[in-house]
C-alpha cells in the first residue's frame, strides 16, 4: 500500500522539478560603447541571449527609449525609417545602432530592452545622457 501512495507523489515531484518554471532564467548581456552618446552620431548596441550553459537561445526582442517624463518611444532600425525593433525574432545575438536627435541633447534617457524566451522574460535598462 505504501508504494501506491508514494508513486504519485514522486511523479508529481519529478514533473515540478522538470518544468520550465523551475529552470534557470536566460542570460542576457547588453553591450554599448558609452553612457554618453553624441547626437546625430551612430551609437552601436548589441545584445547576446544564451542559456545558463552558454548556448545561443531563441528570443523575441523589443527595444524602446524611455524619456524623463515616462514616454516610451520605439527604437527604429539604424538602416530604415518607420521600421521598429519590436518583437524581432533572434537566435543568440542581435546588433544595431541608434542615432539620437538633437532635441535629446542633455536629457537623461533609458534605453530599454525586453527579451522574451522560453525560459522567461528579462528587461534590461541602460541609462544614457546624450551630449
Amino acid at each position: 500500500m505504501r508504494t501506491r501512495v508514494f508513486a504519485p507523489l514522486v511523479l508529481v515531484l519529478a514533473l515540478v522539478l522538470a518544468s520550465p518554471a523551475a529552470a534557470a532564467p536566460p542570460r542576457v548581456v547588453f553591450h554599448a560603447p558609452t553612457h554618453t552618446p553624441k547626437v546625430n552620431a551612430r551609437w552601436a548596441w548589441s545584445v547576446v541571449v544564451t542559456t545558463p550553459a552558454g548556448k545561443p537561445l531563441a528570443a523575441t526582442l523589443s527595444a524602446a527609449i524611455v524619456d524623463p517624463l515616462g514616454g516610451v518611444h520605439a527604437v527604429e532600425y539604424g538602416c530604415c525609417k518607420k521600421k521598429f525593433v519590436t518583437n524581432v525574432r533572434i537566435r543568440g545575438r542581435f546588433a544595431d545602432y541608434v542615432q539620437y536627435p538633437l532635441s535629446a541633447r542633455g536629457f537623461p534617457l533609458t534605453f530599454r530592452l525586453t527579451v522574451k524566451t522560453a525560459l522567461g522574460t528579462r528587461v534590461v535598462r541602460y541609462r544614457v545622457t546624450t551630449r
